[in-house]
C-alpha cells in the first residue's frame, strides 16, 4: 500500500514501469519475457511483483511486444535441467516414428559423478571468486545495509565465467552475451548426464551434438560451455531447430501422427482394397506414416519454421518436397523387380547376373539410364560426404547445419526420374539369350540404385519398404 519502502539505508520509489530483459530484439516475438531475480529482489520484497504493476505489463501492446500471461521469478544466470514432462511427450512421439532416442529418467541421480563435476567446477580456473554484486558493493556505488544484505545472500555461491571459457578455449560461434553464471544443483546433474553419456565412448575424438530449439539455444550454450569448464574435452556442436506450425489447428504431436496414419491407411485401402489388413499391412502403414512425417519435418532447413498441412480432408502429397510416400513406393518397386527376377532364376528362366566386367554396357541406350547414372549414382557419395563434413568441421563454430533437406530433395527427384524410366522401359524381357546382356546391364544399374535408396533412407533413419 505504501508508495515507497525502506531497505536498510536506501529508499526505493514505487516504479512506474517494470522492465523485462531481452538480449536480442529479433527474439521478442518467440521468447518469454524474463526479469532478472536480482532486479526483482531490489524493487520488491521477495521478488513478488504487485498486481498493479503486473496489470500494466499485461496491458502492453504494439510492435515487438507480447502480452505476458503470468509472472514467474527466474534467475537468468541459473541453468536448469530439461523439462521432463515436455521431454516425455517428445520421446513418445519419436518412438512412434521408430526412433530410439536416448533418455534419462526424471529421478536419475549419480552422486559420485555429480560430486566429481562439482569439485571440478569449484577448482576451475574460470571460477569467479567474487560475485558481481559483491564487487559492485565494494566499489562504493551505493553501500549501506542493503548492499551488505545482497552480499550475504550471494556469499558461497559457485559462479563460473562462461565468457572467459569460450574466449580462452578458442570456441567459435558462441553467444557473446554469455557471461558469469551461478551453478545450481540441477546444472550439475545435467552435466553428470552428459558425462555419463560419453563415458563409454571408445573413439579418440568424439563430437557431442546438442539438439535444441531456437528458444533454448542460449541455455544450451550455457550448458555446453559449463561442461567445458568442468574439464570436458569433447567437441560440442549445436543443432538448432525451428518451430513446427499448424495453421488453423491446435493438434498435438500425437494427434498429428494419428492423422497421418489414418490418411495412409485410407490411401492404401483405396489403392489395394480389402487386402489391406493384418500385421504385414500394419507394418507397411506404420513405415509409410513415419516416412511421411519425417519428410515433412526434414525437407525444410532445420533452422527454419516448418508449416504442416493438417487438413483432415484429402490425402498426403506424394510429389514435391514432402514426397516421403512417393520415395518409399519407388523403393518398393525396385524390391519387387528383383524379387521377380529371383523367381525367374529359380524357375530356370534367367541365369545369375554376371560380373560387371563381363557385360557390354553400350547396350544401355535409353537417355533415362544415363540420367540415373550421372544425376544420381555418381554424385550421391559427394552429397553424403558434405552432410558428414558438417559435424567434422572444427572451424564451423558452435552451430552445425545438417542438410537433411538436400537428402529429401535428392530422393524425391530421383524417384520422379526412376518412376518415369520404369514406366517406360520393360526391364525383365523375354528369356532369350541374345537379350540377356541388355537386361543384365539394366539390372546392374538398378541394383546400384536400390543400394543408393537404402543408404539415403538410412541417413534419415528410415527402413526401406520391400513390398507394396
Amino acid at each position: 500500500p505504501d508508495s515507497s519502502r525502506e531497505n536498510g539505508d536506501r529508499i526505493f520509489p514505487e516504479p512506474e514501469k517494470l522492465w523485462f530483459k531481452e538480449s536480442s530484439a529479433k527474439n521478442l516475438r518467440n521468447r518469454d519475457f524474463l526479469s532478472p531475480t536480482t532486479m526483482l529482489n531490489t524493487l520488491y520484497a521477495d521478488g513478488q511483483v504487485p498486481p498493479a504493476v503486473m496489470s500494466r505489463v499485461l496491458s502492453l501492446r504494439g510492435s515487438g511486444i507480447l502480452p505476458v500471461a503470468g509472472g514467474e521469478v527466474m534467475d537468468l544466470q541459473c541453468l536448469t535441467a530439461p523439462r521432463f514432462p515436455k521431454t516425455a511427450t517428445f520421446i513418445t512421439f519419436l518412438r512412434a516414428l521408430g526412433i530410439d532416442w536416448p533418455t534419462t529418467p526424471a529421478n536419475w541421480t549419480n552422486e559420485e559423478r555429480e560430486e566429481k563435476i562439482q569439485e571440478a567446477l569449484e577448482n576451475s580456473v574460470y571460477r569467479e571468486r567474487e560475485t558481481e554484486k559483491s564487487r559492485r558493493t565494494s566499489g562504493g556505488g551505493g553501500g549501506g545495509g542493503g548492499g551488505r544484505k545482497v552480499e550475504e545472500e550471494n556469499e558461497g555461491a559457485l559462479r563460473v565465467n562462461l565468457k572467459r571459457v569460450f574466449q580462452e578455449e578458442g570456441l567459435l560461434g558462441y553467444d557473446p552475451s554469455l557471461g558469469t553464471c551461478t551453478v545450481h544443483r540441477d546444472s550439475v546433474s545435467h552435466l553428470a548426464q552428459l558425462d555419463l553419456a560419453t563415458a563409454d565412448c571408445t573413439v579418440a575424438l568424439a563430437t557431442a551434438l546438442h539438439v535444441t530449439s531456437c528458444q533454448d539455444e542460449f541455455r544450451q550454450q550455457q550448458i555446453a560451455v559449463l561442461w567445458r569448464a568442468s574439464g570436458a574435452t569433447h567437441t560440442q556442436r549445436h543443432l538448432v531447430c525451428g518451430p513446427v506450425k499448424t495453421p488453423g489447428s491446435h493438434l498435438t504431436a500425437a494427434q498429428y501422427l494419428q492423422l497421418r496414419r489414418g490418411q495412409m491407411k485410407e490411401a492404401s485401402e483405396m489403392k489395394y482394397g480389402d487386402q489391406v489388413e493384418g500385421q504385414t499391412w500394419d507394418d507397411i502403414i506404420r513405415v509409410m506414416t513415419s516416412a511421411t512425417v519425417r519428410f515433412e519435418l526434414l525437407s525444410t532447413v532445420h533452422t527454419s519454421p516448418v508449416t504442416l498441412d493438417v487438413q483432415r480432408e484429402g490425402g498426403v502429397s506424394t510429389k514435391g518436397p514432402r514426397g516421403g510416400v512417393f520415395v518409399m513406393y519407388n523403393c518398393a518397386r525396385l524390391h519387387t523387380l528383383f524379387d521377380s527376377y529371383e523367381r525367374g532364376v529359380e524357375k530356370g528362366l534367367y541365369p545369375e547376373i554376371p560380373e560387371g566386367s563381363q557385360l557390354d554396357f553400350s547396350a544401355l541406350k535409353e537417355e533415362g539410364e544415363w540420367l540415373l547414372l550421372f544425376n544420381y549414382l555418381i554424385p550421391f557419395s559427394e552429397l553424403l560426404d558434405q552432410s558428414g563434413q558438417a559435424l567434422d568441421c572444427e572451424g564451423g563454430g558452435a552451430r552445425v547445419n545438417i542438410k537433411t533437406e538436400q537428402i529429401c530433395k535428392f530422393l524425391v527427384s530421383l524417384s520422379k526420374d526412376f518412376s518415369s524410366y520404369y514406366n517406360r522401359v520393360h526391364v525383365l524381357g523375354e528369356p532369350l539369350p541374345h537379350l540377356f546382356n541388355q537386361m543384365f546391364c539394366r539390372l546392374y544399374l538398378l541394383r546400384a540404385l536400390r543400394e543408393l535408396y537404402h543408404s539415403a533412407l538410412d541417413t534419415l533413419n528410415l527402413p526401406p519398404i520391400r513390398q507394396l
